[in-house]
């Protein structure tokens, strides 16, 4: 009798041991390795349809770059005629003049905001695909790793949010009191 008593005594410590043990080592890998980090502006720049990206927007720039040399080669010359002769001038042909010059600098701007935009537009377009791509593989890494969350250190946001996460604002607001 008492010899089961110490049979049953020591399974049960046995039992427990291994019970605890596993437990802990579920626990530890359930927290391990739960949240990581990326910068998707690090990844942007391995890939190379990014540098090939960034050569066409640099072509594009040099070419509206030109185009404005020759606008604003047209409004010094243009400028440079009002100045010298402005004393010889009927005031109706000064103030055509000075007319024309204004529309040559409004023209001028217009033509720096639509080539600003359309840089950017560009820009966007090339950079999107890349970064819907980033997003993707972030998304699989997550999924694959088993990670809660992935941080983006280029960006103060969340890369990756695990299905499983626990949405803690409820106890939150129960917390605080608010419905």
């Amino acid at each position: 009798m008492i010899m089961k008593k110490i049979k049953l005594c020591t399974l049960s410590l046995l039992i427990l041991f291994l019970s605890t043990s596993a437990f802990s080592q579920n626990i530890t890998n359930i927290t391990e390795n739960t949240v990581a980090y990326i910068n998707s502006d690090e990844i942007l720049e391995a890939f190379p349809e990014r540098q090939q990206a960034t050569e066409q927007l640099l072509i594009l720039s040099n070419e509206y770059k030109k185009e404005l040399e020759l606008m604003q080669n047209e409004y010094n010359k243009k400028y440079s005629d009002y100045i010298t002769y402005q004393g010889s001038l009927a005031e109706n042909i000064k103030l055509r003049r000075m007319q024309e010059l204004t529309e040559l600098e409004n023209r001028m701007q217009e033509f720096m905001e639509m080539a600003q935009k359309d840089i950017e537009l560009q820009e966007k377009d090339k950079l999107v695909p890349l970064r819907k791509r980033i997003k993707d593989a972030i998304h699989a890494v997550g999924i694959e790793r088993n990670y809660t969350i992935i941080y983006d250190l280029a960006d103060s946001g969340i890369a990756f949010l695990s299905p499983r996460a626990v949405d803690a604002n409820p106890y939150v607001k129960q917390k605080l009191g608010i419905r």
